[in-house]
């Protein structure tokens, strides 16, 4: 596969693939068949990221090679959004014309969303300042007059400047009510938006007629906080990025949702405060004996759960677990299981024509 194409007539087979894959993995832990979900074959990320490539008077997008590092130049990427695919060479056209915004941009960076919204983030290896501003600003308006809706951002070593606002909201459909996630440039998001939107229904799904309240650690934008809330009294929820939490307050309001609490920590934290290892002045107002979870949902990093947080996570009746990566989950679920079985699994193709798998697991405490 090389960027300018998708084997999309082989989708099925690798599909097919990872379905055995996960099969085999989950093997051990007597799990149920996967509930499998297909990506779109095209045009699925709503995020790509492109260093640039100068070359005498020329200027492209290039990728490397993964295995051999080889230089590839790139004019569509038919993984991306349309939006993206739209944007791209209009926006490298522009900047030729531009010395000031060319000079020293080795990175550009995309994140869009379903509704036509995009922010454009131009990477420099030198100082920008007023005079980059300027030449920025005549940029994003002949953009905009071109029919984006661009939000346009500079960035070099300590420098940002926006010259508006450096996120995009994106609405998402899930489950017949139309969610709002404010998604913030350089911050984590899904970048599969109709996944994303299985994975929110799949969740809701299996967490139909919970009882008591949700605890989520790595809640990030409040992605699945928001649209759980509807199937819990409570959810409290932790995330220690700034400006996810940020976000996340703002998802709250613009949904009308007011049974979701974020805490502005670490998932490590938190299992500490919970364990009554350490006190912590961020949840001095809260009182964490209050809420009566029945249900632990844990999204983490590729690395997968700690140790510590794996036996704070056995304590709960049900256990909802995304993961990105199966492997961390195996082992994560090598303890889980020891305590609980696996009631429902899924298989979210996020990344298709890759290797990489997400998937879905609802554990239930042995009786």
């Amino acid at each position: 596969m090389t960027p300018d194409t998708l084997p999309i007539e082989h989708y099925d087979e690798q599909l097919a693939e990872k379905s055995a894959r996960l099969a085999a993995l989950m093997a051990p832990f007597s799990a149920p068949e996967a509930e499998v979900f297909q990506s779109p074959r095209s045009h699925y990320r709503m995020r790509a990221e492109f260093r640039v490539w100068h070359d005498e008077g020329d200027l492209y997008y290039i990728m490397f090679d993964q295995q051999t590092k080889q230089r590839i130049r790139v004019d569509q990427f038919p993984a991306a959004s349309e939006l993206i695919n739209q944007l791209m060479p209009v926006l490298l056209e522009a900047i030729k014309l531009q010395p000031e915004l060319r000079r020293k941009l080795f990175q550009i960076d995309f994140l869009s969303t379903r509704n036509g919204k995009i922010v454009t983030s131009l990477l420099y290896h030198r100082k920008i300042d007023e005079e980059w501003r300027q030449h920025a600003v005549s940029l994003r308006d002949a953009l905009r007059q071109q029919g984006f809706d661009l939000q346009l951002i500079g960035r070099a070593v300590k420098i940002k400047i926006m010259l508006d606002h450096d996120y995009v909201d994106e609405c998402l459909p899930v489950a017949g009510q139309d969610m709002i996630y404010r998604q913030v440039e350089n911050s984590f998001t899904q970048p599969n938006a109709e996944m994303n939107i299985h994975m929110l229904e799949w969740a809701l799904d299996v967490t139909q007629g919970s009882q008591g309240d949700l605890l989520e650690l790595y809640c990030g934008n409040g992605n699945f906080s928001l649209a759980l809330a509807r199937n819990f009294n409570r959810v409290l929820a932790t995330e220690i990025a700034k400006p996810s939490v940020a976000a996340a307050q703002y998802n709250i309001a613009a949904n009308h949702i007011d049974n979701v609490q974020i805490i502005r920590m670490a998932a490590e934290d938190f299992t500490q405060a919970m364990l009554g290892v350490r006190e912590f002045r961020r949840l001095k107002d809260i009182d964490l004996t209050n809420y009566q979870c029945e249900t632990i949902f844990v999204d983490p990093p590729r690395s997968g759960l700690d140790d510590e947080t794996v036996k704070m996570v056995q304590a709960y009746p049900r256990i909802l677990y995304i993961s990105c990566n199966p492997e961390t989950l195996c082992a994560n679920l090598a303890t889980l299981s020891q305590t609980h079985s696996i009631q429902r699994l899924a298989l979210f193709d996020q990344f298709p024509y890759t290797h990489h798998m997400e998937c879905g697991v609802l554990l239930e405490k042995r009786g």
